[in-house]
């Protein structure tokens, strides 16, 4: 994974609660082994009529949005089935930081292990985000995960908390067999201490 610390991008909103899982990815495009081309499908049911159409009323469908990296949305986002293609679609149409008030705890780690920074603030603050977003046409939000700050062109300077654990992961571009891995001399010397198994 490719280290996060700190991303300047535009603001995209979906204004919905309890976003589950199979409207980031409808269940028919979980075929594929691989972890990439999944962005192509992210709310998919959303994004187009069922005759193939692009529908232009769902928000980030709009010119002002094309282009974001940030993704706002309300409570209890990432509920539903536990399916991890939920972040790499998120990840590969280009969101690198969701923010919400709340989590799905599965979808919530299943972000941390793909790169992407989920940030939760209160209902207010995700209210304010979102009226910025509404009020300003192509409007940016600064998020510092170093400092652990949002910014944006227009007064905003807010704090957000996260786990200290997890945002090193992301500091530092790991998941969990990466971090791993950063022990491999000392599984290695283990390893070789270990008697072979006869098979």
């Amino acid at each position: 994974m490719e280290p996060f610390k700190q991303l300047t991008g535009i603001v995209a909103p979906v204004d919905r609660v309890n976003v589950d899982t199979d409207a980031i990815i409808p269940k028919q495009f979980l075929k594929r082994i691989e972890r990439s081309g999944f962005g192509q499908f992210l709310f998919y049911e959303w994004r187009f009529h069922r005759n193939g159409e692009v529908n232009v009323d769902f928000e980030p469908n709009k010119p002002r949005y094309q282009g974001a990296s940030v993704l706002i949305s309300r409570a209890n986002f990432g509920c539903g089935s536990s399916r991890e293609h939920a972040p790499w679609a998120i990840l590969d149409y280009g969101f690198k930081v969701v923010i919400a008030p709340s989590y799905a705890d599965i979808f919530y780690n299943n972000c941390f292990q793909n790169g992407i920074l989920p940030i939760k603030l209160s209902e207010e603050q995700v209210e304010d985000l979102f009226q910025r977003t509404a009020k300003h046409d192509g409007y940016q939000l600064t998020v510092d995960l170093e400092n652990k700050k949002l910014t944006d062109d227009y007064g905003l300077d807010l704090a957000f908390d996260i786990d200290e654990h997890r945002r090193q992961f992301l500091l530092q571009g790991l998941d969990n067999i990466g971090l791993t891995l950063q022990h491999e001399d000392k599984i290695t010397a283990y390893e070789q201490k270990r008697p072979a198994y006869l098979g």
